[in-house]
């Protein structure tokens, strides 16, 4: 069997708000309960597995994406209103990146975690 990433933990001040913004954004399942976590099934078989913890240590997920995605998840950072950037240093705010034939976008979710969107993998 080839080496693959299964699940990580990302800390959330409250785990089932965070998840639930996710899972609301991109247009997942809902979170489900599994012992202390509240844990987004991603489609590739991938889990974000959040956990309450005060001390949290922004971190930044990606996500890829296809052109149909993009468009719905980014059209829901907009209805929400909330600050997007093309980069993750927030130089180009209200923008989208092309890098590499593609699109990509960058936005926080509510405990700093740079979460992002991409159309095609950097480098690709």
């Amino acid at each position: 069997m080839p080496v693959q990433l299964n699940h990580t933990i990302v800390a959330a001040r409250d785990k089932q708000k965070s998840a639930e913004f996710l899972t609301d954004l991109l247009g997942l399942a809902p979170p489900t309960a599994y012992g202390p976590f509240a844990v987004v099934e991603l489609d590739n078989g991938v889990s974000l597995d959040y956990i309450d913890d005060p001390e949290i240590h922004q971190r930044h997920y990606a996500f890829l994406v296809s052109e149909e995605d993009f468009d719905q998840i980014f059209g829901r950072i907009r209805e929400r209103g909330l600050p997007y950037w093309a980069d993750p240093f927030e130089k180009h705010p209200g923008e989208i990146n092309t890098n590499d034939g593609g699109r990509g976008v960058y936005w926080n979710d509510p405990d700093g975690h740079k979460l992002e969107i991409i159309t095609r993998p950097y480098g690709g």
